[in-house]
């Protein structure tokens, strides 16, 4: 814990300058007899303006302002906490927007392109989100002028097209064959749910007593902390997942269509046994 240093940032309002059922005033300073704890006690502010709409609707009504945080101060990700507030003064909304935009003439945040009026986008003149292309309505695009979503393309309504001027979600190749899937079938299918189980980076404890030569050289410390955290293979996690489905589950994925065993034990290490 930091103390008696001057740390400035960012606090997002309610209309009437609340906060968690606290009322501030804008200028003024705030004192609270805690100890800071991240999403407990003290008073929470952002070094970034951007990063405080990570906890708060980016709407105009709400109060932005200026902040200087003294006494106890602790930090934790994007997110600060303080005992001691000072509210410096407020921002106004066009002041607020060239502050939380790389880009220019945005109304939405976290664009590093320009006239966008959704969030997160790096290209331009966008109303939706999350977009690398250019005049977009919908979200995910690296194409432009698409009202749909995941297009790389160009004038689609449709979504996951690579084309132009689709209105019509394209159908998906499965085990390298086409298929009669489009993307959002195989996203709302009871097998991608299923393989969306499939543990990554699981942690194994290895005691000491029963690592081999090579491990011992890699992790030396096991010796004093009786032993180390193994990350278990991917296709190890894959195989033990498998072993732990049903068999109405494994008929579930060998049912995918045009489901190839070889392909499969190849991506994932997993040997289906197709009766």
């Amino acid at each position: 814990m930091d103390k008696e240093k001057v740390v400035k940032g960012f606090k997002v309002f309610n209309p009437d300058w609340t906060c968690r059922n606290k009322v501030y005033t804008c200028p003024g300073k705030f004192e609270e007899e805690v100890i800071p704890s991240i999403c407990d006690k003290g008073m929470h502010f952002c070094k970034k303006a951007v990063d405080c709409f990570n906890y708060y609707s980016f709407r105009s009504e709400n109060k932005v302002a200026e902040v200087a945080a003294y006494g106890d101060i602790i930090e934790k990700g994007d997110k600060c906490c303080t005992n001691k507030l000072e509210i410096i003064r407020e921002i106004p909304w066009n002041e607020l927007l060239e502050i939380v935009n790389i880009g220019k003439k945005c109304t939405g945040h976290h664009n590093s392109g320009d006239c966008n009026s959704g969030n997160w986008n790096s290209g331009n003149c966008n109303s939706g989100n999350w977009n690398s292309g250019n005049r977009n309505s919908g979200d995910c695009n690296s194409g432009d002028w698409n009202s749909g979503n995941c297009n790389s393309g160009n004038w689609n309504k449709c979504s996951f097209s690579n084309g132009c001027f689709n209105t019509i979600d394209p159908k998906i190749y499965l085990f390298n064959k086409p298929s009669t899937w489009t993307y959002q079938d195989w996203l709302e299918s009871d097998a991608c749910h299923l393989l969306k189980q499939v543990p990554m980076d699981v942690l194994e404890y290895v005691p000491f007593g029963k690592m081999n030569k090579e491990e011992k050289e890699f992790h030396p410390e096991a010796e004093i902390t009786g032993g180390y955290l193994k990350i278990l293979d991917s296709c190890k996690n894959a195989v033990t997942w498998w072993e732990r489905l049903s068999k109405e589950q494994k008929q579930i994925i060998i049912e995918i269509p045009n489901f190839d065993k070889e392909i499969f034990k190849e991506i994932t290490g997993i040997d289906v046994d197709v009766e």
